[in-house]
């Protein structure tokens, strides 16, 4: 028994000033990493995104689109002018795309969703995996890369938030929740630009 009231913890208990300098250290890291991974990403206009999504439908998104009009957007949904939406950058062999298809399917059922399937095949390939995977939502199809290179998109998954007036509002790249790009999506409708 004496031994054990003579065991001194190696691990002592921090202060609260050590864990508010690491959370701090952790959070500064975090967004270090955010915008090295933003850089070089459209900011303001977003870049024309025009092509056939799986389904056979054209879809084109080339910045604002006048009041009054419709643009093809992701599963049968307009996009209007008094809507933002969420283009979003995305390719079958993407580990991180696939534990995300549910949070974009999800906003999807509010929010227009211009869905890219980056050098992922033709739409042959890509309805092929959207069929197996079980998800509905189409795709265009951006075979080359040339869409992705016009966003300057280097990985994916690469979220881009577009307001009515056709300006990217937010870019996230890697995973991103459904709360996270709802919230995005309400904040730029709520606050225009």
């Amino acid at each position: 028994m004496k031994f054990l009231l003579r065991f001194r913890n190696p691990f002592p208990r921090r202060g609260w000033k050590r864990w508010a300098l690491e959370a701090g250290l952790v959070v500064s890291v975090l967004v270090g990493l955010s915008l090295w991974q933003n850089q070089g990403l459209p900011d303001g206009a977003a870049p024309p995104l025009h092509g056939l999504r799986n389904d056979g439908v054209t879809v084109d998104l080339a910045g604002k689109v006048p009041n009054g009009t419709q643009s093809a957007g992701a599963g049968g949904t307009a996009m209007r002018a008094t809507t933002p939406g969420l283009v979003v950058f995305w390719s079958v062999w993407c580990p991180v795309c696939k534990a995300e298809e549910g949070n974009i399917e999800s906003v999807a059922e509010s929010w227009p969703v211009y869905s890219v399937a980056m050098q992922s095949g033709d739409a042959i390939a890509v309805s092929q995996h959207l069929r197996e995977r079980g998800i509905k939502l189409p795709a265009l199809i951006d075979a080359s890369g040339a869409q992705a290179m016009a966003w300057n998109v280097r990985g994916v998954p690469t979220h881009f938030v577009v307001d009515a007036d056709g300006k990217v509002r937010f870019r996230v790249v890697g995973y991103a929740t459904t709360w996270g790009l709802k919230a995005r999506l309400w904040w730029a409708e709520a606050f225009p630009a």
